[in-house]
């Protein structure tokens, strides 16, 4: 069986987090610290190397200055 974090649908979820972090011109560490976390946290999310839950998700969204659920459906109806 596939690991979640190499489906297409999660790899699509990843990216989505990168142009938005990048669209609001933000750096990792910057998207770090307003998360109160390391660097290197934003970099396993964005390496696919470490699976987010809804929560995290939710709170990667705010700190890049997006809704979650905007970013939510934005991705869902990629997907569709």
């Amino acid at each position: 069986m596939t690991k979640s974090t190499h489906t297409p649908e999660y790899q699509r979820l990843v990216e989505l987090l990168i142009e938005t972090r990048r669209a609001a011109q933000l750096t990792q560490q910057q998207v770090a610290d307003r998360l109160g976390k390391p660097q290197s946290y934003v970099a396993k999310v964005e390496g696919a190397e470490r699976r987010i839950d809804v929560l995290e998700f939710a709170a990667l969204a705010e700190a890049m200055g997006n809704s979650p659920t905007a970013l939510l459906d934005r991705l869902l109806s990629e997907l569709g």
